[in-house]
């Protein structure tokens, strides 16, 4: 670990929080990390509960702050508490609805005139075909293209969600020009944890993850938007070992040069920024339920506290989960042997998934680390 990355750590604060502000849903995604259900637990946190969370959050060193669910526009108190969040409290705030009849353009300007810093839309296929499949609703697709044209006008940030599987890795050519088109500042793909509804059967594959990887290691290249991988940290091992000398002390940073003296196209202008060093979960991203239970991301439910019994940032720093999570020298298994593991680490969700142990070895990483190279 080089010197910048010993000073960058999330011991402190996170770089992210997400707060399900609710787990009512008119989808049916195959992939529902939330097991959404069509309407709101009555246990979720009020409207002055989550004041007091986005006071807290305030106070863990202004993170950034995003509002998902379910769908957050299920929740009719929204755009009070996005309100709250960026006018009284100073957030940057993101929130990622589902594509339905609630995306209108009233909705669009409401989110317009409280000051959104982004608004993310889930694209898991190039055509209605394979998005509505995913989705589980048909004219999903339809109200998706709708929603973007909407923010468009509103010169409103565009974030593109695609969740990588078995359903569409072979249309992953054809959504990335799709992103392009819609003028996105950010296509970050979220790689398959099964969890929830999402099944084992439907991961890729430890090869097919990391030839995924090579690929948007050539898209962040040649697009105009950013990339970023969730649940898939070894994108960054992959992004530096296609650096021409970069090993694992490098540092990841997207320049306007390619390795290979190849102009790269000027990105759009992300307001929001980028992690300073990689996120992991529990290690720079928390994440609050709908009812205020605390975990170290969506993916990886085991629980830390709750928000209505102590404070989100005593829960972060304290937590002994959250503190294994943060200390790479407790990995398992080849993650544990890998000399990548501080800027990687793996997915401690997959881990968990599928070995049942949230600090055993991700089992999508098909690198050998040198350790174990005979």
């Amino acid at each position: 670990m080089n010197t910048l990355e010993k000073k960058l750590t999330y011991d402190q604060f996170p770089f992210i929080v997400i707060w399900e502000v609710t787990r009512a849903c008119a989808l049916r995604c195959l992939h529902c990390r939330a097991e959404a259900q069509y309407q709101a637990d009555p246990r979720q946190l009020s409207f002055d509960e989550g004041k007091k969370v986005i006071d807290q959050i305030a106070e863990m060193n202004n993170p950034l702050f995003v509002f998902t669910g379910g769908d957050p526009l299920m929740r009719p108190d929204l755009f009070k508490l996005a309100q709250y969040a960026i006018n009284e409290k100073k957030l940057a705030v993101s929130m990622t609805p589902s594509a339905t009849p609630k995306v209108t353009q009233a909705a669009v300007e409401q989110a317009k005139n409280v000051g959104l810093s982004r608004w993310a839309f889930s694209l898991d296929g190039s055509n209605a075909e394979i998005h509505d499949y995913f989705r589980g609703i048909n004219g999903s697709f339809d109200r998706t293209m709708k929603g973007i044209s909407y923010l468009k006008e509103l010169n409103i940030p565009i974030q593109i969600n695609t969740t990588v599987s078995n359903y569409n890795i072979d249309d992953l050519e054809r959504i990335s020009e799709k992103v392009k088109e819609m003028g996105a500042v950010l296509w970050s793909l979220f790689f398959l944890i099964p969890t929830g509804r999402a099944q084992q059967k439907d991961m890729l594959t430890p090869k097919q993850h990391e030839e995924v990887m090579k690929w948007l290691v050539t898209v962040q290249e040649k697009m105009p938007y950013h990339v970023k991988a969730t649940e898939a940290p070894h994108y960054r091992r992959v992004f530096f070992q296609n650096q021409k000398g970069a090993g694992p002390q490098g540092n990841i940073q997207h320049s306007g040069s390619d390795p290979n003296g190849i102009k790269k196209p000027v990105k759009h202008v992300d307001v929001l920024g980028r992690a300073p060093k990689g996120v992991n979960d529990g290690d720079g991203f928390v994440f609050i339920s709908h009812i205020g239970d605390v975990y170290p991301s969506g993916f990886l439910p085991v629980k830390c506290g709750n928000v209505r019994e102590q404070s989100l940032l005593d829960i972060y720093q304290n937590s002994s989960v959250m503190k294994e999570l943060r200390d790479k020298s407790l990995l398992k298994g080849k993650c544990g042997l890998c000399e990548y593991k501080e800027i990687c680490g793996g997915s401690r969700a997959r881990a968990l998934a599928v070995h049942g142990d949230y600090l055993e070895s991700d089992p999508s990483c098909d690198y050998i680390p040198a350790a174990l190279v005979q």
